[in-house]
């Protein structure tokens, strides 16, 4: 029983949802609030999506699946990767699973024991660490650097490879920051792996879609050295404006796959029938509804980068994929946090402290661009007279 209690106590949480509660509180007390703190897109999810759940309900598809999930849409996803990365999947290595963070409990679980290791990226996102942690394995933090334009490196990250190092965990493109990592760093950490053939890796690919300016997203799984030991997460709630449906996929090497379809089993039995079928329209319908996306994302980050460069104290890089921007605060004298629950209560408008995605996240908000350009722009004019009225604390008094 202490053991157990010990291993609670451990456990974190995403603060992206305490931020909501709080933000959606104050709406409900009146406040005018524009909430760019949580990740999730502002559009409906397209409509024949919809509508083949809809069939799928009124077809009678209302029993339990098959704990990996229905065959048609394992196969729909197989196609989906050999379409988009031109690699070869067996349906048999994928299950599905309701939402992406269950892929990272089953892996992070079966790697994850009292001594051993597991790298992660910081700052990440925060279930990183909270179910490291909760396994008792000791979190390595990956750096993700500013001057690194918010991507790893490669020889950073092989460096902090030890014995007991069991798990790395990658992102790219990136939450908080919007950072995608060059395909030359990924080429490189594949090659230093090699000489580390008993570290798996899982690849947290859900923003895999989601990249501007031409730039290409370079996915693990297209390296065939490390398909035995890579764990590809992926899912449609970002892709398809599906967060709320909880449908996510993963691919993993055959010796894993029982494991994680037993830990299925025990503990969600299947995904809910009728979303698996919205998920299987989501794949093999219009893949127009990304792109106009992406192109909205796109004029919005425009806005972000430019408006959040113009505000006192503050900085941005350009992010190169998902929809964040992860400003630099530090000149405001400010610390993030603070600064975080400051604009929320006082200038109505929600954002995330980088504490919140690692210790490195220190001196940084995370925005979310995933709302109206109106809204972005009354954002950061509210932002704006936020900080002129504080020239006391901006100033670092």
């Amino acid at each position: 029983m202490t053991t157990t209690i010990a291993a609670f106590d451990r456990i974190g949480e995403e603060n992206a949802f305490a931020v909501l509660a709080r933000a959606t509180a104050l709406a409900n007390e009146g406040r005018n609030i524009i909430n760019l703190g949580i990740g999730q897109p502002d559009f409906q999810t397209p409509p024949h999506i919809v509508e083949a759940a809809i069939k799928a309900l009124r077809d009678g598809h209302h029993g339990y699946t098959p704990a990996t999930g229905i065959l048609p849409l394992r196969e729909a996803v197989a196609v989906d990767l050999h379409r988009r990365l031109n690699v070869e999947v067996s349906p048999d290595d994928v299950l599905i699973v309701p939402g992406g963070k269950v892929t990272m409990f089953m892996a992070i679980l079966m790697f994850g024991e009292p001594g051993m290791e597991i790298m992660y990226p910081d700052p990440g996102f925060p279930i990183y660490r909270s179910m490291i942690e909760f396994t008792g394995a000791t979190p390595v933090p990956i750096p993700i650097r500013e001057e690194n334009g918010f991507a790893f490196s490669a020889a950073e990250t092989l460096s902090l490879i030890a014995p007991k190092t069991r798990l790395i965990i990658i992102n790219s493109p990136a939450n908080p920051t919007g950072g995608v990592t060059p395909a030359s760093e990924i080429d490189a950490l594949v090659d230093g792996l090699a000489a580390h053939p008993d570290v798996a890796i899982m690849s947290d690919e859900i923003y895999g879609q989601m990249t501007f300016d031409g730039l290409e997203h370079r996915s693990l799984l297209t390296y065939p050295s490390i398909r035995d030991r890579l764990i590809l997460l992926d899912g449609w709630s970002k892709t398809y404006a599906m967060t709320g449906w909880r449908m996510g996929y993963s691919v993993w090497p055959a010796d894993l796959y029982d494991k994680a379809r037993k830990l299925a089993v025990n503990s969600y039995s299947c995904v809910n029938a009728a979303a698996q079928f919205a998920g299987l329209a989501a794949l093999t319908g219009p893949q127009e509804c990304i792109d106009e996306m992406m192109q909205a994302f796109a004029a919005r980050r425009t806005i972000v980068v430019d408006g959040l460069n113009a505000l006192p104290g503050m900085s941005c890089v350009n992010p190169e994929g998902a929809f964040y921007a992860f400003p630099n605060i530090k000149a405001t004298g400010w610390q993030a946090k603070p600064l975080a629950s400051a604009l929320l209560e006082e200038a109505g408008v929600a954002v995330i402290g980088g504490p919140d995605f690692g210790i490195l996240g220190e001196g940084y908000l995370r925005l979310s661009y995933a709302n109206s350009a109106e809204n972005i722009e009354r954002a950061l004019e509210r932002m704006a007279d936020f900080l002129t009225a504080h020239p006391e604390v901006a100033a670092g008094d």
